[in-house]
């Protein structure tokens, strides 16, 4: 395991940017992650929050849990809500206006409003090269509207637009990659991190800010209320699901990978799916599948890592800047 204390201190400070007093389902993984994201920051921060869960239990009028500037946008357009912020920040201290210095803009979605209907400002975002950091909080459905599968929902998953019966057996695709679909964009930083690691968690947000041009973080946010899962092991969940290979932990800076947890030997993936209802119609052979592809994504990881070690000890270029805007 990495040693995170490279990246933050082990003591985190007292104060939340996310207070407490929400809503959320007793549980829920992704107001943790939340927690998590924002004591990893200090108090120069402006939130762009795409509509979703986040959105719903933690901001009802005339209430709210955000200590920071925050913006509820639709599900489409954070990217781009988050991008005209940080070109209207930087064209006002252009033209004198006393404003803090080095203020960070941060986007955070759902699975929903990032891989399916946010990805095109997403896109766009990193394409333009806007200096902000895309968090998606990933519970795997559109949990705010009632359990309907996303392009995010794993295979075989029980969901009320995936159901399991006699013609079905769940979620037909297979997740979409979002992390590397970010890579793709040829951007700084990409990240993957879970609410079970917490200080990793903090490391990646801090260095996802801090790093110039866009950054995305994909965090994986365990729900118990879709998930059919007990309350008291959203810990466990979150563990399991890097422990068996379903949700690997790495970063890729500047287009080098780095695992980080580098797992000798995987858990069996049933450790993980037999303590969430919405796997427990799956078959054997279903489950087998879901194994052999875990072992191959995983596999791809791990290489490319390797390979991007080795050639970064024998690159002269150095690593690749963000693009200027």
């Amino acid at each position: 395991m990495e040693n995170y204390a490279v990246y933050v201190p082990r003591l985190v400070k007292k104060e939340d940017n996310f207070a407490p007093g929400h809503r959320a389902c007793i549980g829920c993984g992704e107001a943790l992650a939340m927690r998590q994201a924002f004591k990893a920051l200090d108090n120069n921060v402006i939130v762009v929050n795409a509509t979703g869960c986040m959105e719903i239990f933690a901001s009802q009028f005339p209430l709210t849990s955000w200590q920071l500037p925050w913006i509820h946008t639709l599900f489409e357009n954070a990217a781009a809500v988050a991008s005209g912020v940080e070109a209207g920040y930087k064209a006002m201290k252009r033209k004198g206006v006393p404003l803090p210095e080095n203020t960070k803009i941060v986007a955070i979605g759902g699975d929903g409003a990032t891989s399916d209907i946010g990805l095109q400002a997403i896109s766009g975002a990193m394409e333009r090269g806007h200096d902000f950091t895309y968090i998606c909080f990933d519970n795997e459905a559109y949990m705010n509207t009632g359990n309907q599968r996303s392009s995010a929902t794993p295979f075989g998953a029980m969901t009320t637009t995936s159901p399991m019966g006699k013609k079905s057996f769940g979620q037909f695709s297979w997740k979409k990659n979002m992390p590397e679909i970010a890579v793709a964009h040829n951007i700084p930083y990409v990240a993957t991190a879970t609410h079970g690691y917490p200080f990793d968690l903090m490391a990646k947000v801090r260095k996802a800010v801090d790093t110039p041009g866009p950054a995305y973080v994909h965090i994986l946010a365990v729900c118990p209320t879709g998930w059919g899962s007990a309350t008291d092991t959203v810990i466990r969940q979150s563990r399991l699901a890097v422990q068996t290979g379903i949700f690997p932990l790495y970063e890729v800076e500047n287009g080098v990978y780095k695992m980080s947890i580098d797992l000798p030997k995987l858990r069996p993936v049933t450790d993980y799916l037999k303590i969430q209802r919405r796997f427990r119609h799956l078959s054997d052979d279903i489950i087998a599948q879901i194994q052999a592809r875990v072992k191959l994504e995983y596999q791809k990881i791990l290489e490319k890592a390797d390979v991007t070690k080795r050639a970064k000890g024998k690159s002269k270029t150095g690593p690749r800047k963000a693009p200027a805007r």
